[in-house]
C-alpha cells in the first residue's frame, strides 16, 4: 500500500469544502491500495460554451487527484508538502452529461518527486481524457 496518511473519503471532502473541488462538484469515492477515484459531474458548472466538458474542468480534476494522492503518500504532512510542477492531458472523447470519474495510479513515488497517470472515463467506461502529474515535495515554510 502506498498510503502513509490515515485517511476516509468523508475527511477528503470535508478539507475540499469551500474550494474548486466543491465549486466542480468533485467527490472522492474510491481507493485501493495504489489508486485514488473521485467523480465530477458534467454540468453547466464544468460545461464548455458548446455544452461538452471543458478540458480545464478535466484537468482539475486530474490535479486534485493526483495533488491529493501524493499528500497522503508523505512521511510526515507536518514538514513537507506536494505541488504540481506540471501537468499535460489528451482529451480523446467528448462527454455531455453525467459523471465522470478519474483514477489516478502512481508510476512513481520518490522522496522529490511523484508521477500520476489519471485516467477520466465516462459512465459507459469510455477513456474520455488521460493525464500525467508531476509534482515536487518540498519542505514546507514555518
Amino acid at each position: 500500500m502506498i498510503w502513509k496518511q490515515a485517511f476516509t473519503l468523508e475527511a477528503l471532502g470535508q478539507v475540499s469544502q469551500h474550494t474548486l473541488v466543491s465549486h466542480l462538484g468533485i467527490t472522492f469515492t474510491a481507493y485501493g491500495d495504489d489508486y485514488l477515484e473521485a467523480t465530477m459531474p458534467v454540468d453547466e458548472r464544468t460545461f464548455q460554451p458548446a455544452r461538452l466538458l471543458h478540458g480545464g474542468a478535466s484537468v482539475a480534476l486530474a490535479e486534485t487527484l493526483g495533488s491529493v494522492a501524493s499528500q497522503l503518500c508523505l512521511e510526515d504532512m507536518q514538514t513537507h508538502m506536494a505541488v504540481g510542477v506540471e501537468i499535460n492531458a489528451n482529451h480523446l472523447k467528448s462527454a455531455t452529461g453525467g459523471l465522470v470519474t478519474g483514477r489516478a495510479m502512481p508510476l512513481r513515488i520518490g522522496r522529490s518527486l511523484h508521477v500520476w497517470q489519471i485516467d477520466i472515463r465516462d459512465e459507459a467506461g469510455s477513456l474520455i481524457c488521460v493525464s500525467r502529474l508531476t509534482i515536487a515535495v518540498v519542505k514546507r515554510r514555518r
